[in-house]
């Protein structure tokens, strides 16, 4: 692993730091806050932020651990980590949105008469911007660094404002003689954490049994054809390890070249692929083409 990756991936522990202050701060102040105004909205938002205290910790976990060189047992070294730990953290999200839907939905059901205090409408509108300042810093930190886990990060911050958001929405809606709305807006929040938290399932399990954007396949591809001496590319496949691909291509070239010809054309695919930033690793084979055409 170059210096640079290793550097890129300490820039990114800097972003889920800056994401786990920022909601133990929120999610502390909404529990509080939603306990003593009560305000059930309140208090599903900042279960919500509880959960993205999990999910930063476990992106935190995974960027230090892909920063470990490989080894005997991991001879591509350890980049999934980050994956497995994002697969971990969709667990947890997953058990605590099933948790606010039901105490939601239990409040609404007895019925709730009281609506909560404005209080909590003012620092849910406090959260919400203090958690889009969030995001737009760790979406200029991950495209500056091109990582996915934290681009990931930034997708939850803006999410979690939007959330904070439509709390204030049920909270202020409930002033006006419909305490039933602060409830209701609670199952959409818990919904919405299921949401995130099945999205995040979804994208890791899709990384950890190799799958790849058949797009980003078929702009390699149209790469390795542009090399010169390329006449084909008779298979190309791609998996991910964390925020980097690695390539497998099977080139076509001419069947008279010698092999100093043949192999300094492979060099030149491996290096033309390379110097797009997402792909770490290319391993090259090239047959005849008249021979793999027969």
């Amino acid at each position: 692993m170059d210096q640079q990756r290793y550097d890129n991936l300490k820039l990114g522990e800097r972003g889920a730091i800056v994401s786990i202050i920022a909601y133990i701060c929120l999610s502390a102040s909404k529990l509080i806050i939603g306990y003593a105004a009560n305000s059930e909205a309140l208090k599903a938002d900042g279960l919500n932020n509880a959960t993205d205290i999990v999910a930063s910790i476990a992106v935190l976990i995974g960027l230090k651990l892909a920063r470990k060189p490989a080894d005997e047992d991991h001879p591509y070294g350890h980049w999934k980590s980050e994956t497995v730990a994002s697969l971990m953290a969709s667990f947890i999200m997953m058990a605590v949105g099933l948790q606010v839907l039901y105490e939601a939905v239990i409040s609404m059901f007895l019925g709730k008469q009281q609506s909560p205090d404005l209080i909590s409408a003012w620092t849910g509108i406090f959260c919400a911007i203090v958690m889009y300042c969030v995001y737009r810093y760790n979406k200029k930190l991950a495209l500056k660094i091109n990582s996915q886990a934290v681009m990931a990060a930034a997708k939850d911050n803006i999410s979690d404002a939007f959330v904070s958001i439509g709390a204030v929405i049920g909270i202020i809606g409930s002033q006006f003689k419909l305490p039933w709305l602060d409830p209701l807006t609670a199952v959409a929040v818990g919904f919405i954490i299921c949401r995130t938290a099945w999205e995040i399932f979804c994208e890791a399990s899709h990384y950890l049994t190799d799958g790849f954007d058949e797009n980003m396949i078929q702009s390699f591809k149209e790469t390795v054809l542009k090399v010169n001496g390329v006449e084909g590319v008779k298979e190309i496949r791609a998996r991910n390890y964390g925020s980097n691909a690695v390539v497998d291509v099977v080139l076509l070239v001419g069947a008279k070249l010698e092999f100093q010809e043949a192999h300094e054309i492979a060099t030149r695919v491996e290096d033309e692929l390379k110097s797009n930033s997402d792909v770490y690793e290319v391993h090259v084979h090239y047959e005849p083409a008249k021979i793999a055409k027969a």
